[in-house]
C-alpha cells in the first residue's frame, strides 16, 4: 500500500464528508458541503487528502491570509492511525504554506481533544493563553 498526498478533488467530497463524521470534525453549526464549496473558491491547493489507492484516508483543509496560515478538518481514518498519516498532511500543508511566504502557522483544537493536543505537540505547536472567539457572518 502507496499513500499519496494530493490536492482534494470533487470527486472526493462524499468520502471527505464521511471521514469527518467518522472522526467527529463535523459540527451541525458548519455545514461541511458548505465548507468544501467555500474553500474550493480559495487557494484549493490548500484542501488536501490522502489516498490509498483510491480511498480516502485523510485530509486538511490550510489557508494563509498574507499574516500567518490556518490548518482545519485534519483528520485520518481511525482504523489508520498511527501510520503517519497526520503527521504527512501536515508536513505537506505546511510546505506549501512556506512556499506562499506563510511565516507562521496556527490551528484550533476543541478543548475536550486532548489526543488531537498532543499531536501537535509533538510536531512542536504550542499552546498559547488566548481567547479565541468568533462571530457567524452567514448561516449555513
Amino acid at each position: 500500500m502507496s499513500i499519496a498526498i494530493r490536492a482534494f478533488d470533487l470527486a472526493d467530497t462524499e468520502a471527505v464528508v464521511s471521514l469527518w463524521q467518522l472522526t467527529g470534525l463535523t459540527r451541525p453549526w458548519n455545514n461541511p458541503y458548505q465548507d468544501i464549496r467555500r474553500k474550493l473558491s480559495v487557494q484549493p491547493e490548500l484542501f488536501l487528502v490522502a489516498v490509498d489507492e483510491r480511498t480516502i484516508i485523510g485530509s486538511v483543509m490550510a489557508g494563509y491570509d498574507g499574516h500567518r496560515g490556518w490548518l482545519y478538518y485534519l483528520a485520518s481514518a481511525p482504523d489508520r492511525r498511527g501510520e503517519g498519516i497526520g503527521r504527512r498532511l501536515v508536513a505537506e500543508a505546511e510546505e506549501r504554506l512556506i512556499e506562499m511566504g506563510c511565516p507562521k502557522v496556527q490551528l484550533m483544537v476543541r478543548p475536550e481533544n486532548g489526543v488531537a493536543r498532543g499531536f501537535y505537540e509533538s510536531l512542536g505547536y504550542e499552546a498559547f493563553d488566548t481567547w479565541n472567539t468568533g462571530k457567524r457572518l452567514i448561516a449555513d
